[in-house]
């Protein structure tokens, strides 16, 4: 089992930044890669980066150049730092830990950019 505790959200100004926080515990070990997933009132959930165990990334060209994703591996800790924040980012964004069993969310965190 992999529990997954996002943080970091709130309300930002056009052109602002915010750091999400995903904090896993649990069976770490059998994690193999996480993302960042977001879904905007009446939307589909989707994509906004991922990365590997080796730090491979992987991001929506949406959000290509202004959020980048990284990971502590020793607070077993994953990061969405959002920069040049647009109306458009607002959502719920999420956390997700995949493995070969299966996949794990967070509760997600509520992003608004709105001035």
């Amino acid at each position: 089992q992999v529990q997954l505790v996002e943080s970091g959200g709130g309300l930002v100004q056009p052109g602002g930044s915010l750091r999400l926080s995903c904090a896993a515990s649990g069976i770490i070990s059998s994690i193999y890669i996480m993302g960042w997933y977001r879904q905007a009132p009446g939307k589909q959930r989707e994509l906004v980066a991922t990365i590997t165990n080796s730090a491979s990334t992987n991001y929506a060209d949406s959000v290509r150049g202004r959020f980048t994703i990284s990971r502590d591996n020793a607070k077993n800790t994953m990061y969405l730092q959002m920069n040049s924040l647009k109306p458009e980012d607002t959502a719920v964004y999420y956390c997700r830990a995949q493995t070969i069993a299966r996949n794990y969310w967070g509760q997600g965190t509520q992003v608004t950019v709105s001035s």
